[in-house]
């Protein structure tokens, strides 16, 4: 590992090298992959860096210790010792963690699918309350969020919706949501006071950019174009703006209305097949490395129930990790990153446990 952080540490020292020449921004795009290189290396580099500065007070402290022989004095350097041990600890432990391969989606934008499962109007009522719980989480990062489409019922909620969160890392958080959600409560529908149990379905895809090759085939593809309908301001019902495509090969139709112009619908449905088809991709090479799919929290199966909203008792649980917290309200308001970052240190964890099986 140290053999590598050291290579690491001589290849950041390269890059800022050129990034100070008068001339590196000549080539834009040669510019642009020194600055994404430097960007990722920091964070390695600083606590590597860090990590060595601890190392050398450790043996500093081990000099003084040989040649002090005052009582006092020898305690102090001793504690010194111990917290600088400490440190160094710890900063190995992040350092292994920070050399954990990475997800090249992790960086990526994402669209989010929402879909209501067992449970009726119920389920369409908490899929639109789930959307509106990653509307506040990904406000509360300052990433934006577009409304792909939506089928929404007359009391308010949606059967489905797609949309995308743009903002940087947003796939490496809200990868962790995808799976199956269930909620607990009396439905506003029900006289007896009787809790129900509903559920929907949450698929959180990377977008697809120009460094993923998704070929479309015109002749796989129809395109349907038709009125909008539903809620969508002026002139949404009076052109043909909504867009259709189905996908013949896998049977994949998307549906984009959000837009008044069909060509602004278009590019968002194509966007939506194009992320589908990579996901069936991914799916697939999930599938064929089982063993990688086992050690991962959350980013494989879509039928997996991961999370459990239980309003009569105000908790809601994360079953992947066993993570209960009582503030369902701070919850559904889009408080959700303690839920996310267990996520992140259980797949942390075990994939540092499988490095050092192996």
């Amino acid at each position: 590992m140290f053999d590598k952080l050291e290579d690491l540490l001589i290849r950041f020292e390269e890059i800022m090298g050129e990034l100070n020449e008068p001339t590196v921004t000549d080539n834009q795009e040669r510019f642009r992959k020194l600055m994404k290189e430097q960007s990722d290396l920091t964070p390695i580099v600083e606590t590597y860096r860090e990590y060595k500065k601890n190392k050398r007070e450790i043996d500093d402290s081990l000099a003084m210790l040989e040649e002090e022989n005052d009582a006092e004095m020898r305690e102090m350097i001793k504690e010194t010792l111990n917290e600088s041990r400490d440190r160094a600890e710890k900063l190995e432990q992040e350092l292994k963690i920070l050399l954990l391969p990475k997800d090249p989606n992790d960086e990526k934008n994402v669209i989010v699918e929402i879909r209501a499962g067992a449970g009726g109007d119920e389920a369409a009522l908490f899929a639109a309350e789930i959307y509106r719980m990653y509307v506040h989480y990904a406000e509360s990062r300052r990433w934006k969020v577009e409304l792909l489409n939506a089928d929404e019922i007359g009391i308010g909620g949606m059967k489905e919706v797609q949309f995308m969160i743009t903002g940087q890392g947003a796939y490496s958080r809200m990868k962790y949501e995808s799976g199956v959600h269930r909620v607990q409560r009396v439905p506003e529908t029900e006289s007896g006071g009787r809790i129900h149990t509903s559920t929907i379905s949450v698929a959180v895809m990377p977008e697809v950019d120009e460094d993923i090759d998704i070929v479309i085939d015109e002749k796989d593809i129809r395109i349907d174009v038709m009125r909008a309908s539903g809620n969508g301001g002026q002139c949404v019902n009076t052109t043909d703006s909504a867009v259709r495509l189905t996908h013949y090969p896998t049977g994949i139709v998307v549906y984009s209305q959000t837009e008044k112009s069909q060509i602004q619908n278009k590019a968002k449905a194509f966007a939506l097949l194009k992320a589908k088809l990579y996901d069936i991709e991914q799916q697939q090479r999930h599938d064929a490395e089982a063993q990688l799919r086992r050690s991962q929290i959350g980013t494989g199966d879509r039928s997996e129930k991961i999370r459990t909203y239980n309003f009569p008792q105000g908790r809601v649980t994360d079953h992947r990790i066993g993570l209960t917290v009582y503030k369902l309200d701070k919850v559904m308001d889009g408080d959700i990153q303690e839920l996310i970052d267990g996520c992140i240190a259980a797949d942390q964890a075990a994939k540092l446990s499988r490095l050092d099986e192996a």
